[in-house]
């Protein structure tokens, strides 16, 4: 496992361009299964997770060239299904959670797919049941190993289109069922709908190959099934936790930075929700440029002078990859922020890092914090620490980037994960950061 090795304190400047979405690629990379023809897809961000299920791709038979470090194109005319069943697929799908999501282009134009129990993030349970309930209203048979945590399900004759309810609005769970449902006989509606802008990027892509869907961008997508999918040509969207990563790195060390071509109408609340803490975020055509917050950054409380309360929510309300930078941003805020994050139950744990560099930080249980901050008069002390998840690592690193001496952070695997190059982009800001390998 590699290590950074961060000497805080020092302000950025400059330009940077934010890598393509992650969340978004993995899903429409798993859509090159739906069809037999050459699916050009650019902007895929160069990280481990997105690089994982390439490789998967590639395992499974689907053809793929490297047209630049970005751009792939991918054909998959002569997918072996036998993979699906073999123990170097058992471990290479367990070891990443978007995997889920070839199940149900495999069960849409095979009638049958299998994925091991799909790992990912330690962050609390993260349920499958949204996906296999949805492929089961669709006519599928579903199987469950449990001594070996094998997933299949089957459907030799096809899948027929159906009404359905989500129980909640998992984006990789419409993602799922959206694809298996696009060849499926008749019509489906997949009511509670996610409605990410990257399962409407994703929808996007589907109709270009050929697909029938409307009420992309609500929560209420109607599919007319079709026989079959062409190929398309793809680019993936500037991925907005990253953007909202630089917004809050860029206030806390109170730098002067500007984040280039970051599809505005595409970011929803986010730019308000870091409004909310006080940053000035200025428009500057498809730009976000943040002044240097020399004097801080104040936290808005209600309008009766409650404390200010930010919590997760399905789109359009505010992602839960973003509450642990909002919290760390808060803690050198001016006021004072009940973080509420009701998605997972252990997203908060690495909180306990915060308080020995010298945050205020009240864990009030395993879903909320409340977060006193500093307003710079105290800045966070240098240490040693190890990063948790991905989000956590991102949160990690910036307050690293802001305290006082040489911060050691371990484990940047779970960084790397989600962000490209990202100490290499540092670099190029100004910032002290060492890979150690």
């Amino acid at each position: 496992m590699g290590t950074f090795k961060i000497e805080g304190g020092i302000p950025l400047q400059g330009e940077v361009q934010p890598q393509g979405a992650k969340n978004e690629a993995l899903q429409v990379l798993c859509a090159v299964l739906l069809t037999s023809e050459k699916v050009t897809i650019s902007n895929i961000p160069d990280i481990i997770d997105v690089n994982k299920l390439i490789t998967l791709l590639g395992n499974l038979g689907v053809k793929i060239e490297k047209l630049d470090r970005n751009t792939y194109t991918f054909q998959a005319d002569n997918v072996d299904l036998d993979y699906l069943k073999s123990d170097a697929f058992r471990e290479e799908g367990k070891s990443l959670r978007g995997s889920i999501m070839i199940v149900g282009p495999l069960l849409a134009r095979f009638g049958q797919g299998y994925i091991p129990k799909p790992g990912g993030d330690k962050i609390g349970r993260r349920r499958l049941d949204t996906h296999f309930d949805g492929f089961i209203n669709l006519g599928a048979t579903f199987r469950y190993n449990r001594e070996e945590y094998f997933y299949g399900v089957e459907a030799p004759n096809g899948l027929k289109g159906a009404y359905m309810l989500l129980d909640e609005a998992s984006v990789t769970g419409t993602a799922n069922i959206l694809m298996a449902a696009v060849l499926a006989e008749g019509t489906t509606t997949i009511y509670n709908a996610a409605c990410e802008p990257y399962i409407q990027q994703l929808c996007d892509m589907l109709v270009a190959m050929g697909a029938n869907i409307s009420g992309i961008g609500s929560n209420l997508l109607v599919i007319n099934g079709v026989k079959e999918l062409h190929g398309c040509a793809h680019r993936i969207l500037p991925d907005m936790i990253e953007i909202g990563s630089w917004i809050g790195l860029a206030a806390m060390t109170r730098s002067e930075i500007t984040i280039k071509n970051v599809s505005w109408n595409s970011l929803g609340i986010i730019p308000t929700a870091f409004g909310k803490l006080g940053i000035t975020i200025e428009k500057k055509n498809d730009d976000i440029y943040i002044p240097a917050h020399t004097n801080g950054y104040e936290i808005q409380n209600y309008i009766d002078g409650s404390i200010l309360t930010m919590a997760d929510a399905p789109w359009p309300g505010l992602t839960p990859d973003l509450l642990s930078i909002i919290l760390v941003v808060a803690t050198q805020a001016r006021g004072e922020v009940l973080i509420h994050q009701k998605m997972f139950e252990s997203r908060l744990f690495f909180v306990d890092k915060l308080i020995d560099m010298g945050a205020k930080i009240i864990l009030c249980d395993p879903h909320r914090a409340v977060i006193i901050g500093h307003d710079f008069k105290s800045q966070l002390k240098a240490t040693k620490m190890t990063s948790p998840d991905i989000r956590a690592g991102i949160s990690l690193l910036i307050a690293a980037l802001s305290a006082k001496g040489t911060s050691i952070i371990q484990n940047i695997d779970q960084i790397d994960r989600g962000y490209e190059d990202i100490d290499i982009r540092l670099k190029a800001l100004g910032a002290k950061i060492e890979r150690v390998n």
